[in-house]
């Protein structure tokens, strides 16, 4: 390790023909994926090239502390990689929606239009024929009131009663 810690390249070649193998099979276990494994094996060879200097002989053996170094490289590549997969996920659940069902969302406007029928046929002609200029033609109050040739407050207490009515009959809640 001294030499290799000097730049001695034939010293580095020496410990690689040596370490790699162990180093790669500590990875492959934890890792799980080949390519992957010799993706990491590589950057651990690379770290004991660079970090040769740091390398204690009464902390441990060589062999020791290469493969702790193996087992952190492997286990920061397989945390990065599930913390790359969450966040796909959470992005995927924030951006799913939920599937539009024509065949559903017809049958649901056709029902509530079938019952707006049913209460506005509950309601006086008088009424009715307030609320539908009002609601299905546009026209204001006034424009109602002139219409149905009405005193304006007339038509504001049908409006008010046929609302009131419509709301009791469709079973909403204020």
């Amino acid at each position: 390790m001294q030499r290799v810690a000097h730049g001695d390249k034939q010293a580095f070649s020496t410990l690689y023909d040596a370490l790699a193998p162990l180093v790669f099979g500590i990875v492959l276990k934890v890792v799980r994926d080949r390519a992957q494994s010799e993706e990491v094996t590589q950057e651990v060879m690379i770290e004991l090239w660079r970090q040769a200097a740091r390398y204690r002989p009464e902390a441990g053996s060589v062999t020791a502390w290469a493969a702790t170094i193996a087992h952190r490289r492997a286990v920061d590549r397989v945390r990065s990689a599930q913390a790359a997969s969450d966040r796909e996920h959470a992005q995927a659940a924030r951006e799913h929606t939920t599937a539009f069902d024509e065949v559903t969302e017809q049958v649901e406007a056709r029902l509530e239009s079938e019952q707006v029928r049913r209460c506005l046929r509950g309601l006086t002609e008088l009424q009715r024929q307030a609320v539908t200029l009002a609601y299905y033609q546009g026209l204001t109050y006034r424009e109602v009131a002139e219409s149905l040739r009405t005193p304006l407050p007339t038509i504001k207490t049908r409006m008010r009663d046929g609302l009131i009515r419509l709301r009791d009959c469709m079973g909403v809640t204020t």
